[in-house]
């Protein structure tokens, strides 16, 4: 789409913004990017009174939801770069941490921003393969994956929740209103009760719960 635009712009002088209608963050930004164009205050006025509402009658679900996921870590692997720098600002807002992060398509400049704005320790990933992203899923421990069609069997096979991030799903993510879709799948997809009957999932259960009954013997035997 920003190839089209350039070429709108060169063909017919048609100015353009690079947006982001995803997360609560980048679509206010968006609107009021496009509002200050106009340089009209009357249109830059209705725009503050439109994303006060809006973030206004979303948040209190946002919270709501968040108070469940805190402490999440997340894995993102989408098409382009932009897209996840919104994915990213979007978790944050629930409370769960990106601890993968990667593209298909991004460039140095979209990695560079990408490690400005997420956690230190986040693994940044270009055109990585299902192997690799698997390997690192199973490092970071991930709770959820959001990516599109071809990483929904990654997720599932390693018992963990999925978020189709494709654009051909039939529920938008887009908007104020699609931050709310965005919070409710991401929730229903984390806290469903079905990945306790996941046999990678509760391996990986079973390993921690040693570790931790090891840890606990250690610190018995020293205290004796």
């Amino acid at each position: 789409m920003t190839h089209l635009a350039k070429m709108m712009e060169d063909t017919y002088h048609i100015p353009f913004k690079r947006v982001s209608y995803f997360g609560i963050e980048d679509t206010s930004d968006a609107l009021y990017s496009v509002a200050r164009h106009f340089g009209d205050p009357q249109v830059l006025r209705k725009t503050e009174d439109l994303v006060r509402s809006e973030v206004t009658r979303i948040y209190p679900e946002v919270q709501r939801h968040r108070a469940a996921l805190e402490g999440r870590r997340a894995a993102i692997y989408v098409g382009g770069a932009f897209k996840a720098f919104s994915l990213v600002k979007a978790l944050r807002h629930l409370g769960i941490q990106t601890a993968i992060v990667g593209s298909q398509t991004g460039n140095r400049e979209d990695y560079e921003y990408l490690k400005e704005i997420c956690d230190e320790g986040t693994i940044i990933v270009d055109d990585t393969n299902p192997l690799e992203l698997s390997k690192f899923m199973m490092e970071k421990d991930v709770d959820l994956l959001i990516g599109g069609v071809k990483e929904r069997p990654i997720a599932y096979k390693l018992g963990v929740a999925f978020c189709d991030h494709n654009h051909e799903r039939k529920l938008a993510l887009a908007g104020f209103e699609g931050m709310l879709n965005f919070c409710r799948e991401v929730y229903s997809s984390i806290m469903s009760p079905v990945w306790q009957f996941s046999p990678a999932r509760r391996k990986r259960a079973g390993y921690k719960e040693v570790g931790n009954e090891t840890d606990q013997r250690s610190k018995r035997t020293a205290a004796c």
